[in-house]
């Protein structure tokens, strides 16, 4: 478990989306074969591999069987509920913060998210949201970020009006963001659309 400076952190993989532009329950896929875990599976075990305690954000009423769930408060409020039930427990629990990882990113792994959480531990104290940010495009990375429980009002202010970008909901003075470069974008890709699996899998075909 990595140690941190500002308090506990707990981790939640957001997997209550409707997956409607894949045509299948994207949390259920398994992009490294069918021996593979599927990328809930695989996105669970890389933060409790980093963190004490990961939850699973699930839409209300459709638990996720074998993991500790917890439940969007709103149907159709997009990832600004999962964060805001996330936030809420860790709260409860004596948490400072949630990393929260879309189930989506098949090549996230460890050394990213160590480095997100060291910036964490670096950025000013009154930093609310801990992100990555595409050098070139500038794009915040907001589904592979870390979210302070201070930050709780900014979130169910936004879910009140039937949430909206996640990038957002943090005033931009209070984010600390990381650029990253051409050659450390892979793990950032996510999976939308059934041509995003395809191009997935043959990034893997192409590196054995």
């Amino acid at each position: 478990m990595m140690d941190t400076l500002r308090g506990r952190v707990a981790g939640v993989v957001l997997a209550g989306g409707l997956s409607s532009r894949m045509g299948r329950d994207k949390a259920l896929l398994r992009v490294y074969g069918s021996d593979s875990p599927d990328l809930l599976a695989r996105t669970h075990a890389l933060l409790a591999s980093l963190l004490p305690q990961c939850w699973v954000s699930c839409r209300p009423g459709l638990p996720r069987a074998g993991y500790q769930c917890i439940f969007d408060e709103k149907n159709d409020c997009g990832p600004v509920a999962g964060v805001v039930a996330a936030l809420r427990t860790a709260q409860a629990q004596g948490f400072s913060a949630v990393l929260a990882l879309s189930c989506d990113m098949p090549f996230m792994d460890a050394p990213t998210l160590r480095k997100l959480l060291a910036a964490r531990d670096a950025a000013p104290a009154d930093t609310l949201a801990t992100l990555y940010t595409d050098a070139a495009s500038g794009r915040p990375e907001a589904l592979s970020a870390v979210y302070e429980t201070a930050a709780l009002h900014w979130f169910e202010d936004s879910l009140a009006f039937h949430g909206g970008r996640l990038n957002r909901v943090v005033p931009l003075e209070r984010q600390c963001r990381l650029p990253y470069g051409p050659e450390e974008a892979r793990p950032f890709f996510n999976l939308n659309h059934p041509d995003d699996l395809q191009r997935a899998l043959d990034i893997l075909d192409a590196s054995h």
